[in-house]
């Protein structure tokens, strides 16, 4: 059998890794903390890389979680809330816990634990159903809704993230869902390039919430290499059917990452940390602070379902200069 699923402890971390044996790829998912993104393990020429950025130890996740979100589930918002405040069926609501800038901040899953509702391992692929039930767990989101987050490996180093948000309430409920991974090829993402086509990026203020301007944005239309470029920025991708949505390469190791969506997520949150090391796209179904401006939120109906989708695959130019 190809695919094959097994559970492990890492430095106290509890790990479920899908495994694609022929390739040697592994995918480690960490149930207890957000159902969060821990590796993605390939076979490069160098040796096993993983190119997800993540936490070294459970002790380090407990220190940084809530400052980090390194591969956080973003849910029932995106990114930020202004001030931590939105009015919603005609109740004024704040959340309690605030970022140091004042915003609330990327959701309330990320620190949750989800129960593995169904795992399939097979020929074609391995595959891990996650679920967490949110019963107005914070009084700034009064609403039940589950969360339930599927991580699919598949063959040619694609694997396959879809979340599938239901309303368990009687009322109509706000949602926005979105990932905040960190990715890493190898070397400093300086070396790195990016291409994607925007056709706008949204005007920040102070805080990083849009102020509802929308600027031309074009830079990463080619592929670019990414230097000193610092971005904490969100834009409106173009969608060209089957291509990916956005692209990352490393030229010294051939190892590209591409990111394909349904439409999902219209949404890119691109940020570069001041270590170098990663970088973080972030696909969203919402703008930050859409909770009060409106975009890309969605009105959840009562008994009623939305699925999010997005695919990230590796692969590796035989051709490119080695290290």
């Amino acid at each position: 059998m190809r695919f094959s699923i097994s559970n492990r402890i890492e430095n106290n971390l509890k790990l479920i890794v899908l495994h694609d044996l022929k390739l040697k790829t592994e995918v480690a998912i960490l149930p207890e903390l957000g159902a969060s993104l821990h590796a993605f393990r390939i076979s490069s020429k160098s040796g096993p890389l993983n190119i997800v950025d993540n936490y070294q130890s459970a002790e380090e996740a407990e220190k940084i979680l809530d400052r980090s979100y390194k591969s956080s589930k973003l849910s029932p918002f995106t990114c930020r809330i202004a001030n931590g405040k939105y009015r919603f069926a005609n109740r004024d609501l704040e959340f309690h816990k605030k970022f140091p800038d004042g915003s609330a901040i990327h959701g309330l899953l990320f620190n949750k634990i989800f129960l593995v509702a169904e795992q399939i391992s097979g020929e074609d692929r391995a595959a891990v159903r996650l679920s967490y039930v949110y019963e107005r767990d914070d009084p700034a989101y009064p609403f039940d809704y589950r969360c339930e987050i599927s991580y699919s490996l598949e063959p040619e180093n694609r694997l396959t993230l879809q979340t599938l948000i239901f309303n368990l309430g009687e009322s109509e409920i706000p949602i926005a869902d979105g990932w905040h991974p960190y990715f890493s090829l190898g070397s400093k993402i300086d070396d790195c390039e990016l291409q994607f086509s925007a056709g706008s990026m949204l005007e920040f203020d102070g805080h990083l919430i849009p102020t509802g301007n929308l600027y031309d944005y074009n830079l990463f239309r080619d592929s670019t290499q990414i230097g000193q470029i610092n971005l904490d920025n969100c834009f409106l991708p173009s969608l060209h059917n089957e291509s990916p949505l956005c692209r990352l390469y490393n030229p010294s190791n051939g190892i590209e990452l591409l990111f394909y969506t349904d439409g999902s997520y219209p949404f890119l949150q691109i940020f570069t940390p001041d270590s170098r090391q990663s970088i973080a796209i972030e696909n969203l179904s919402g703008a930050p602070d859409c909770f009060n401006n409106g975009m890309g939120l969605v009105l959840l109906a009562p008994n009623s379902s939305k699925t999010f989708s997005v695919i990230y695959q590796v692969r590796i130019n035989e051709k490119a200069n080695l290290l």
